[in-house]
């Protein structure tokens, strides 16, 4: 398909480090896997210079707990951000936080075809005419919390804790009604949606980032087209002005800067989906087992969120004070039926305690749960587990869904803290 906007008019919205006031990364950069020293303000101008970067020169960086704990809607200066590769494939990615100037992103445009009879174009600015809906919803790359697969072992990719992840309030248009709106008149071979972005691969002939979604996928009916990202035009790094968003998907599924939307009868072939992005259907072995032995039949795309809880207080290596201790953390799941009970154990997983649990912000949102405890001074470690409607819960050892791609992190989380 050929994109509506050429690549150099994407480059001056990518940049708009003038209009801006801000720098560009800086595509020269190294690698700085988890350098403690690399400032992520310098590497995405806008960032919260906390960050956790992974890698530099693709500005991959996670959100250190102490700060992501601090919101209840995640703001884009401490969101965790993944790039595959450069948007122009020519080495180089220059984004900031800034969103697309208001003349480029009303010209954007996105060509729904594939198996239809009738192709057509929707540019940003006819969507901003149409009716929109709010979703808070998780994101959460598919690779969050794959460092602590390494215990098993190690695995290609950024060595993610907990902090590639947020929490975000999105507005859109809602993309099965708009579909069925454009009288396109698809084939009845019409099975699966398929999704591709403006970015390209740097190599000629790789794998592109396009995804392929069942039509009859549950959280479809909720996906959107979105404009805005808490209240605000998306910024440019986090795929404005147009990304597709499914709640209750990992993040690779949700298209950044939406070029085209197409009907077809199949997945794509792309390699990214179906070798990459997949989740073995049983346990495999280490250096038994690679991402090459991956196929339809012996895996499923990495589409819905595992159940999963994290503790955000006390962090790892704080200290409290003796007496009443306030657990605290969050709880999601990919949205389809309610969480039904948070609890923690302080001894290893031998007896469990019941937290309390806020009404949340939606079923694709996280939920705040929260547990005070009498605690003596000394060294503790919470156990946190999640348990939705369906039965669904983290296993207790983590490590039983080790796979070769390091996805879908959903064990049990286990704190130490000291105690004086």
């Amino acid at each position: 398909m050929t994109a509506t906007i050429d690549r150099r008019t994407f480059i001056k919205l990518a940049g708009l480090a003038g209009a801006a006031g801000v720098m560009p990364i800086r595509g020269a950069l190294p690698l700085a896997y988890g350098a403690d020293g690399a400032d992520a303000a310098q590497i995405i101008a806008g960032k919260n210079p906390t960050m956790i970067v992974h890698n530099a020169k693709l500005g991959v960086m996670e959100t250190p707990l102490a700060v992501l704990r601090e919101h209840r809607v995640t703001p884009p200066e401490v969101l965790y951000n993944r790039l595959h590769f450069p948007v122009d494939g020519s080495g180089k990615w220059m984004a900031t936080l800034a969103p697309a100037e208001p003349q480029v992103a009303q010209a954007w445009s996105i060509l729904v075809s594939g198996l239809v009879q009738r192709p057509k174009t929707v540019r940003v600015a006819d969507l901003e005419r149409m009716e929109r809906v709010k979703v808070t919803s998780v994101m959460q790359c598919a690779g969050n919390g794959r460092s602590y697969y390494w215990e098993k072992a190690k695995t290609p990719g950024s060595g993610w804790k907990h902090g590639g992840m947020g929490n975000l309030t999105w507005e859109g248009v809602p993309v099965l009604p708009l579909l069925a709106s454009l009288d396109l008149s698809p084939d009845a071979s019409v099975r699966f949606l398929t999704a591709n972005g403006k970015d390209v691969p740097p190599v000629p002939g790789g794998a592109d980032m396009i995804k392929s979604y069942p039509l009859a996928a549950p959280q479809l009916k909720d996906a959107i087209l979105a404009l805005r990202m808490n209240g605000r035009p998306i910024p440019t790094v986090h795929g404005g002005p147009v990304r597709l968003v499914i709640p209750g998907y990992y993040g690779n599924m949700s298209v950044k800067w939406l070029t085209d939307l197409m009907m077809m009868p199949e997945e794509t072939p792309s390699a990214l989906m179906q070798k990459t992005y997949r989740m073995p259907l049983g346990p495999v072995e280490p250096g038994k087992f690679t991402t090459q032995n991956l196929t339809q039949q012996n895996s499923d795309p990495t589409y819905g969120f595992r159940i999963m809880s994290v503790v955000f207080a006390p962090l790892e290596g704080e200290t409290v004070r003796a007496g009443g201790v306030e657990l605290k953390g969050v709880a999601w799941n990919d949205g389809l039926v309610p969480l039904a009970e948070v609890r923690v154990s302080l001894d290893r997983g031998n007896s469990w305690l019941l937290t309390e649990l806020d009404a949340s912000d939606g079923p694709y949102a996280w939920h705040h749960w929260r547990k005070r405890v009498e605690l003596p001074p000394g060294r503790q470690e919470v156990w946190v587990r999640a348990v939705d409607a369906w039965g669904r819960a983290q296993p207790l050892d983590g490590l039983t869904t080790w796979n070769p791609g390091g996805w879908s992190w959903h064990g049990v989380d286990r704190v130490p803290f000291q105690v004086a």
